[in-house]
């Protein structure tokens, strides 16, 4: 059997997380018609093209191979976002600390001279709807493992020393922090490209979806500036 994980909007109309596949699809794109066929409430979305696929948490286009055993996520576009590969990166539900989380970066050597953040909150209002609370959902393991490689490939590209990234889940009312990126250098050039990089880059690779409670209901947000 292949597991076939839902996430965000997908999750809703199919009614559950979760589906069971038999290992008959050779490919992704076997695998998604048969999810279309067994599923029409999916048929529409799937049909669009615009869903992105993971193969046992890594990305996969749609002529991958896929067998029985698999774990396979069918998830919409981000809106963005268990133990973390380092503690530098972590999801969690309960606040963080900004404070302590820079004290913390700035220890890491005696080199820094300059320390760049980025903290992402809840607002009131999103496209022109009145907001009373966001909903974020992760894809467990995954989602940390990409906001791993997004810290390291800054690291390495930028040249900068060190730098963290934590994201909330969970519903959270207007007014809460949501995201935190840190990151420090020995000198700001490289510690402001290294930040715009890593939230670039969460929103684009990481599976962390929102959901906004608007007086016209519940809506997953897919994009956004």
């Amino acid at each position: 059997m292949i597991t076939v994980k839902l996430f965000a909007i997908l999750k809703d109309k199919a009614g559950r997380n979760e589906l069971q596949m038999n290992g008959g699809p050779a490919t992704v794109a076997d695998l998604l018609q048969a999810v279309a066929a067994a599923y029409p409430a999916l048929s529409d979305i799937i049909a669009r093209g615009r869903i992105m696929v993971s193969v046992n948490r890594e990305f996969s286009k749609r002529d991958a191979p896929v067998k029985d055993g698999d774990e396979v996520a069918l998830m919409p576009p981000f809106s963005g976002g268990g133990t973390a590969p380092t503690q530098r990166v972590r999801i969690q539900r309960e606040p963080f600390d900004v404070n302590q989380e820079i004290e913390g970066i700035k220890k890491t050597s005696a080199s820094i001279g300059a320390v760049v953040t980025f903290l992402g909150t809840t607002r009131d209002i999103s496209k022109e709807k009145q907001v009373a609370k966001l909903e974020f959902e992760h894809y467990p393991g995954m989602a940390e493992k990409k906001l791993a490689e997004i810290r390291e490939q800054a690291i390495k590209d930028y040249g900068v020393i060190d730098a963290g990234i934590v994201h909330r889940i969970g519903t959270l009312p207007v007014g809460e922090n949501i995201v935190l990126i840190v990151v420090a250098a020995g000198h700001r050039d490289e510690a402001f490209r290294a930040c715009r990089f890593c939230i670039d880059e969460l929103k684009r690779i990481t599976p962390i979806w929102k959901r906004e409670t608007t007086p016209d209901g519940e809506v997953w947000v897919e994009e956004h500036p």
